[in-house]
Order: C-alpha cells, then structure tokens, then sequence
C-alpha cells in the first residue's frame, strides 16, 4: 500500500518546467492513483514539457522512498484547464499570467483592469496566449482554455 497523501504532499512541491511558481499538483496533471501506479495526464498531448515532468516526478519519488510506485501517462480523459486548483490560479496570477477564464476580456495580472485584449494567440509556450492592457500598457500571458 502506497502513502498517497504523502505523495502529494511531495508532488505539491514538483514545479511545472514551464512555469516553475506552479506544482503539478496544482496544475492538475497528478490525477490520482490505481493500486501502486500514479496516474498523470500532461496539459495536451504534445506538450514539449511532458518529459520533463515525468523525469521530476520520478526523481521526486524515488528520492523519497517511493521508487515501487510506477507513473502511468493518460491522455484520457483530457486535461483541461478546470483542472488547476485556485491555488494554483492565484499562483498563476501573482507570477503575472492571467489564469484561464472563459471570457472575452481577461484581467491585468499587473494592475487588475479588465481593459485587455489580446495581442496574439501565441505566448511564450503554446498553453499561453499574449496579452495587453489597455490600462497599464503592460503585455502578459493569458493561459488559453481548454
């Protein structure tokens, strides 16, 4: 039998690559567990980080004792961006990325104006879209969703 709350009290310290101030945990990519196997589901499936990932999940678990536990990827059921915890969304937003809202418009990470509009569906990775305020003229990411 596996600790899981240990284990996830591990993994809630597993930066994503791409955006280090967010787990992944709480970017929802640790779906759960099945006997002694970790079930992970990466953002999309050609998400370039999806190895990386992996490999530091490993490395987390077996420097912690739990190298008996096997991690199994699953593309189904998709991930979506419903999946992030709000913690993991305030994280987002203090690091300066607007997290995913299904709106038109999306709130300046930097003075909070909802006076946005984006720029370009192409961010600084292919989850984020690039953003401006009309406000503060600062440009952000916008995590996409889906």
């Amino acid at each position: 039998m596996i600790d899981k709350a240990a284990i996830l009290e591990l993994l809630a310290k597993v930066p994503d690559p791409e955006i280090p101030v967010i787990s992944v945990v709480d970017l929802g990519i640790v779906r759960g567990f099945e006997d002694d196997r970790l079930i992970i589901t990466p953002t999309y499936s050609g998400c370039p980080a999806t190895v990386e990932i992996e490999h530091s999940i490993r490395a987390a678990l077996d420097a912690n004792g739990f190298s008996g536990v096997k991690i199994e990827t699953r593309l189904f059921p998709p991930w979506s961006t419903d999946m992030i915890s709000e913690e993991g969304k305030a994280k987002l937003k203090s690091y300066g990325i607007a997290p995913p809202e299904r709106s038109e418009t999306a709130e300046c990470p930097q003075c909070g104006s909802a006076d946005t509009r984006e720029i370009s569906r192409f961010g600084s990775t292919p989850c984020k879209a690039q953003w401006q305020c009309n406000a503060c003229l600062e440009p952000f990411d916008r995590f996409k969703c889906h």
